[in-house]
């Protein structure tokens, strides 16, 4: 489909072929957009990322292989390889960063507006197979005894880890050399983990739905538990509790004899304010019906006399 996209251009009636292509007869570039800083130096393209990045502007994470539309010019040299620097714009804020090239170690460096998130370690301390470096592929190219010197290092190194290679084997077979009970282990201990599990879910959606929770639990701690059979709770009664003691302390409350005569109230305090020419009889300190009824006698006879 390539070839019919120079068929399908329109050529306007006063277009001249002397002039060249038909982009110099427009007066436009053959990238369009891409070129409108071209003679700045700046070309418009389509830039990857070559690692996962911390925007400095948002603080967001930026992955690896995410795409943006960079600046991309040229910047300086190394020996006879050009180093370019890419300058784009972040999606989720309006910070700009800029990357650029490194020849001499084969990486992309940040120049601004974003930090590198360290994915990187050394093969040697993880004792990672490191392929040799340029001097030492040429000196082996070049020097037949460096390479002996170099082959004999190797063969020296094969013979110290022999033996531990040869104890992971071993190891390796003694626990895999039955596919099957191995097989029927793993699952057995899956089961039992599951069954505990659903156990201990069933156990915590009771215990939310008798507290009213709805934020999840946590697992049990032996520091917690000891802590908490150390506490003691007083928890205070029910109504209906309530209600039983004071009925049992009614009916321990002794009963009135019916025979015994019934007290009145003390009218020994009441004081008349109507003068009496008659004695006022003295008031017995048992203050019983009786009292009254001879005060309101008294008190009848006076108001006859006024």
């Amino acid at each position: 489909m390539g070839e019919r996209k120079g068929q399908n251009k329109y050529y306007p009636p006063d277009y001249n072929p002397a002039v060249g292509g038909l982009n110099k007869f427009k007066g436009t570039h053959a990238l369009r957009e891409r070129a409108k800083k071209l003679h700045l130096g700046i070309l418009i393209i389509r830039f990857e990322m070559p690692y996962n990045i911390w925007c400095d502007g948002c603080n967001n994470h930026i992955g690896m292989g995410v795409r943006y539309n960079a600046e991309k010019k040229k910047i300086g040299m190394y020996y006879s390889t050009p180093v370019y620097q890419f300058r784009m714009k972040c999606h989720l804020c309006n910070n700009h960063f800029e990357i650029k090239t490194d020849p001499g170690n084969l990486d992309y460096v940040i120049v601004s507006g974003a930090r590198r998130q360290e994915n990187r370690w050394d093969p040697f301390e993880n004792e990672q197979i490191v392929p040799e470096d340029k001097d030492t592929s040429k000196r082996l190219f070049d020097d037949a005894m460096f390479k002996l010197e170099h082959g004999t290092e190797d063969i020296d190194k094969a013979k110290k880890a022999a033996p531990i290679l040869v104890k992971l084997h071993d190891a390796q077979d003694a626990k895999w050399n039955d596919d099957f009970s191995a097989n029927s282990l793993l699952r057995q201990q899956l089961r039992t983990k599951k069954q505990k599990l659903a156990v201990k879910e069933k156990h915590d959606n009771e215990l939310k739905e008798r507290l009213s929770l709805s934020i999840p639990l946590v697992d049990e701690v032996e520091e917690d538990i000891r802590i908490a059979k150390l506490l003691s709770y007083q928890t205070s009664d029910s109504t209906k509790t309530r209600q039983k003691k004071f009925i049992h302390g009614l009916r321990k409350t002794p009963k009135l004899d019916p025979n015994k005569p019934k007290k009145c109230l003390n009218v020994g305090i009441i004081q008349s304010t109507i003068t009496t020419k008659t004695e006022i009889l003295p008031v017995a300190s048992t203050n019983h019906c009786s009292t009254a009824s001879l005060v309101s006698a008294d008190y009848g006879s006076t108001s006859s006399s006024d």
